[in-house]
C-alpha cells in the first residue's frame, strides 16, 4: 500500500497586538492556513500544521518531529520582522525541504524594492524613475513631482496612505522623515504615474502562465486623494478607500498593451527567479506599462487576490493548491543534505 505523502502547512503565529495597524494583514494567514490544510486533508494528504514565531530552535524542532514530504510554505515573515520571511524559506532550502513557493534568493531580492528597481532598470525592464534617501536633507528632487515615498522593505503595502504622495520638496522631506523613522532606512522616492493600476498573477501549472489581469478601479479624484492602492485600500475594512476602491478581475487592454505585460511579466518572474507563484504590479500611463515590484508568495486567501486571478482563468484556490504541492514534489530535494539526517533521526 502506498504510503500518504507527509504535508506540513508551515506559517508564521501573528505577534502583533490588537489595535496595532498591521494587526489585520498579519492575522489573516490562519484563515489561510485553514482553508489549505482543508483541502490537503481532502485530498488525501496527512497533514499537518506548524506555526512558528519568534524562536527558530521550534522551526527546526517541529520539522524534526513532523519530518514531511513537503512543506506547504505560508510563512510571510513575522509582523515585527519581516524579513524572517526569507530566512524561512533559506532553512528549508538548506535542509533540503521540498517546499512551495519562491525560494530564498527571490524572497531577499523582493524585499528590497530599490533593488529590484536596479534590476529591472539594467534588463531594459520599463519601471517608474526613482531614487532612495536615508535622511530627510534633499535640496532638490532629481524626479519629476508628484511623487510617492514608500518604505523600501517593506510589503503589503505597509508604510502606504494618502500622505505618501507629494507635490513638493518640503512635503517630501517631511514624508522621507517619517518612513524612515517608522519603517527604517531608506525610503523609496518613485514618480507617480498617474494612470491605470494593473496586478498581473503568474503560476506554473507546471507550465509558467499568466492570468487574467486585475486593475484597481480608483473612484472619481477629489481634492487631497490619490489614486493608489494604500494599506487602508487593501486592508481597513470599513474605510473610505478600502470601500470605494473596486476591482476588475479580466481587465480589457488592448492588444499591444497586453502583449508588452505579457512579456515584461514573464521577463521579470524568470529574472528574480520566482517559482509557483507571484504577482507583478503595473501603473500604466498612454499604453505604457511601468513595472512597479514583484511580489513572491502572494496573498494566499481563499477569496481575495491571487484566488480573484484563478477564478478568471477557471482555475479553483483548491485545484492551485494541490499544483503547488505536485509542483514541489517534483522538485524533489538533495538527500546529501541535513534532510536525510532529518529523516533518519530518531
Amino acid at each position: 500500500m502506498r504510503r500518504l505523502e507527509r504535508v506540513v502547512v508551515l506559517y508564521n503565529e501573528p505577534v502583533l497586538p490588537i489595535g496595532h495597524p498591521d494587526y489585520l494583514s498579519e492575522h489573516e494567514v490562519l484563515d489561510n492556513v485553514e482553508a489549505v490544510y482543508a483541502v490537503l486533508a481532502e485530498a488525501g494528504y496527512e497533514v499537518a500544521r506548524l506555526g512558528v514565531r519568534n524562536d527558530p530552535g521550534a522551526l527546526l524542532a517541529g520539522l524534526t518531529e513532523q519530518r514531511p514530504d513537503v512543506v506547504f510554505n505560508l510563512f510571510e515573515g513575522l509582523g515585527s520582522n519581516n524579513i524572517t520571511e526569507a530566512y524561512v524559506a533559506g532553512l528549508l532550502d538548506w535542509l533540503g525541504l521540498p517546499f512551495t513557493g519562491c525560494p530564498f534568493r527571490t524572497i531577499v531580492l523582493a524585499q528590497s524594492k530599490h533593488v529590484t528597481k536596479h534590476l529591472f532598470h539594467g534588463e531594459g525592464l520599463p519601471t517608474p524613475p526613482f531614487f532612495v534617501a536615508d535622511e530627510a536633507n534633499l535640496t532638490a528632487c532629481p524626479i519629476q513631482f508628484p511623487v510617492i515615498v514608500k518604505p523600501a522593505q517593506q510589503d503589503c503595502s505597509l508604510g502606504v496612505d494618502q500622505a505618501s504622495v507629494v507635490t513638493d520638496l518640503d512635503a517630501l522631506n517631511q514624508r522621507i522623515a517619517y518612513v524612515v523613522e517608522n519603517f527604517g532606512p531608506p525610503a523609496l522616492v518613485e514618480e507617480l504615474i498617474l494612470g491605470r493600476e494593473l496586478t498581473m498573477a503568474l503560476i506554473e501549472m507546471p507550465d509558467l502562465r499568466v492570468l487574467p489581469i486585475t486593475e484597481a478601479i480608483f473612484p472619481e479624484a477629489t481634492p487631497g486623494y490619490w489614486p493608489i492602492l494604500s494599506y487602508a485600500a487593501k486592508w481597513d475594512q470599513g474605510s473610505s478607500e478600502y470601500e470605494t476602491t473596486n476591482y476588475h478581475f479580466e481587465a480589457e487592454l488592448s492588444p499591444a498593451l497586453a502583449v508588452k505585460l505579457d512579456a515584461c511579466a514573464r521577463k521579470a518572474f524568470r529574472l528574480l527567479g520566482a517559482r509557483d507563484c507571484a504577482r507583478l504590479d503595473f501603473r500604466v500611463r498612454d499604453d505604457e506599462p511601468y513595472l512597479l515590484e514583484l511580489n513572491p508568495n502572494p496573498d494566499f486567501a481563499p477569496d481575495r487576490g491571487l484566488a480573484n486571478n484563478l477564478w478568471a482563468a477557471g482555475i479553483s484556490h483548491g485545484e492551485f493548491t494541490l499544483q503547488l504541492v505536485r509542483n514541489a514534489l517534483a522538485r524533489g530535494g538533495d538527500t546529501t543534505t541535513p534532510r536525510y539526517r532529518l529523516h533518519q533521526a530518531g
